[in-house]
């Protein structure tokens, strides 16, 4: 059997990142191998399932991808668009439409598209003040990409303990 890869902060950097980035790329690297590993075989028919009240898969998969998506619009100091708006209205409303990997794929592309994004800025531009929302909460572009980071990894973890009590047996 062959060794499992590091966590993903323990293979060095990441090229062309800039070094204050790296911990946020790190962070959503590790939450983009982590979501696939979960949901492999993941039954569909459980994808919109809540358990005790709280959020399904489904939209803890979708809430991370809009959240990476609106956090990168602000970063760039944009407001957002009429479909990042209809996105967020939609996000954990079952689908039949929609299914795991589907959801996981559009994941790992936001991250791809982070990634990318993060190459083009540089300290300055980290430190620069951004603001958040229609009530302009204040942050800088660091923030937000942080904030995107640490919102992926918390949600991953509530997305497994779904995921595990929703698929556990006796066996």
């Amino acid at each position: 059997m062959q060794d499992p890869k590091p966590e993903v902060w323990l293979r060095g950097p990441i090229p062309n990142v800039p070094l204050l980035l790296q911990p946020a790329a790190y962070a959503l690297l590790q939450s983009s191998e982590e979501t696939e590993r979960y949901l492999a075989d993941f039954p569909k028919d459980q994808l919109w399932t809540k358990i005790a009240g709280r959020a399904s898969v489904g939209f803890h998969l979708q809430h991370i991808t809009g959240v990476l998506d609106r956090m990168m619009t602000y970063a760039k100091s944009e407001t957002l668009s009429q479909a990042q708006f209809a996105y967020l209205s939609e996000e954990g409303k079952p689908s039949t439409t929609i299914n795991v990997d589907d959801l996981v794929v559009a994941f790992q592309n936001k991250v791809e598209e982070a990634l990318s994004f993060f190459n083009t800025l540089n300290e300055a531009t980290l430190k620069e003040t951004r603001t958040v929302g229609r009530k302009k909460l204040p942050s800088t572009t660091l923030g937000l990409l942080f904030h995107a980071a640490e919102h992926s990894q918390r949600h991953i973890g509530q997305l497994l303990v779904t995921k595990s009590v929703l698929t556990f047996s006796e066996d």
